[in-house]
This record gives C-alpha cells, sequence and structure tokens, in this order.
C-alpha cells in the first residue's frame, strides 16, 4: 500500500495546500496530513481547530484517502507511526525547492522515507502568511482559502 505523509503547520490551511493533498490523493492509496509545531512561528489558530475544519474541507471535497491528524514530535517520526512510506512536499517556487529539498537530504538520513514533491501550479503565489497578511488589510481572502477554513478566520 502506498502511504504518503504531508505535514505543515497549515496555520491557516490554504486552497494551495489543498490542491497538493488532492493530487497526493490521486497518487497514493492513503494520504495523512499532519498538522505540527513549527518552533520559529507562534500560531494563529489551534491545531484541534486547524484538525475540525481541514477535516470537513477533505469531506466535502470526497478526498475519502485522506486523514488528518496532529503530531507533536518530527514528522518523519509521526510518518513512519502513521504506516506512511513517503513524505510528501508542495513546492512554490525554486527558492521552495531548494529549502525543501535539504529537508528531504535530512528526513532521508534520519528515517529512511524518501520525499516527492508536488507543484502548487497557479496556485504557487499562496502562502498562509499571504492570507493572513490580505485578512489584516481587510481584503477578500475567499479564493484562497476553503470555506470551512474562511469560517474559522472569521470567528
Amino acid at each position: 500500500m502506498k502511504k504518503g505523509f504531508y505535514a505543515g503547520s497549515f496555520d491557516p490551511f490554504t486552497n494551495g495546500h489543498l490542491h497538493v493533498v488532492a493530487k497526493s490523493a490521486e497518487i497514493f492509496d492513503e494520504v495523512v496530513v499532519g498538522i505540527g509545531i513549527n518552533a520559529d512561528k507562534k500560531r494563529r489558530f489551534s491545531r484541534d481547530e486547524m484538525q475540525v475544519a481541514m477535516t470537513k474541507v477533505m469531506e466535502r471535497e470526497n478526498l475519502n484517502n485522506v486523514k488528518v491528524i496532529t503530531f507533536d514530535n518530527l514528522a518523519t517520526d509521526a510518518a513512519i507511526e502513521n504506516g506512511c512510506n513517503i513524505l510528501i512536499r508542495g513546492v512554490r517556487n525554486g527558492i521552495d525547492y531548494e529549502q525543501e529539498e535539504n529537508l528531504a537530504t535530512t528526513n532521508e538520513e534520519l528515517s529512511g522515507l524518501d520525499t516527492i514533491y508536488i507543484r502548487a501550479g497557479k496556485l504557487g503565489i499562496i502562502s498562509s502568511s499571504l492570507v493572513m497578511e490580505l485578512r489584516h488589510y481587510n481584503k477578500d481572502i475567499t479564493s484562497y482559502v476553503p470555506k470551512e477554513i474562511f469560517k474559522l478566520i472569521k470567528k
């Protein structure tokens, strides 16, 4: 069984992230989306709230082979604990690729897990930080996030 692990802080989860999940769901028998902790960032939304909202997105999109979890350890450890054999990373541009390639090399040394990259394509301009900056200035972000996430952001 091909089982992929897509980790991120997803704070918030964007349509770019959703694109990567949907493409991954076409490739893998099962995809585990893991909401982790980024020690360099302060969370805007609780992981539990985001997990509930993201699960609703997956249900609405009929991504029945996708499960959303939270984890508190390294992504490689969480992937192995969940029976995943490939790490999934989204790539927006060349800068992302260079950073992700360094991370993938380290992850492979730590765990033996290989990494695949899925291009964000036209959604590559979207980042969680951009979404929240636009929201801060009262700009319309509805085309950048799924409606379930927008409801969470509006709170």
